[in-house]
């Protein structure tokens, strides 16, 4: 689970692959590599490092086909930085909560 997380982060952590994975989402069919790196300021084979880091983390699907290769955005995988966060979301609210409780308390015990 932690290799996974770790993945993912470095997967989102760069923002030209942020980048490439939400042209990829907001495609409505899968993007040639060239097709990808004609979008941007980078030769193909910059792109295919990139292409590369999101395949290994499970955001992009790779479909060979003849000479080309065909890339799909998974977003579904991102589901396990949203848990990631949730926990530590929870772990605040909690924390804050419970700074409320005690200052509620703190000021009701001083006007008593």
């Amino acid at each position: 689970m932690q290799d996974k997380i770790n993945k993912l982060f470095k997967a989102i952590a760069d923002p030209t692959r942020r980048d490439i994975f939400h042209a990829l989402v907001i495609a409505t069919s899968a993007l040639s590599i060239t097709q990808i790196s004609n979008q941007f300021e980078m030769t193909r084979q910059g792109v295919t490092k990139h292409i590369k880091t999101l395949q290994e983390a499970g955001l992009v699907h790779i479909i060979p086909q003849g000479r080309e290769r065909f890339c799909n955005a998974n977003p579904k995988e991102l589901q396990e930085v949203n848990k990631w966060l949730k926990f530590y979301e929870q772990f605040w609210n909690n924390k804050l909560n419970a700074l409320e409780d005690y200052l509620n308390n703190s000021s009701t015990n001083e006007n008593s």
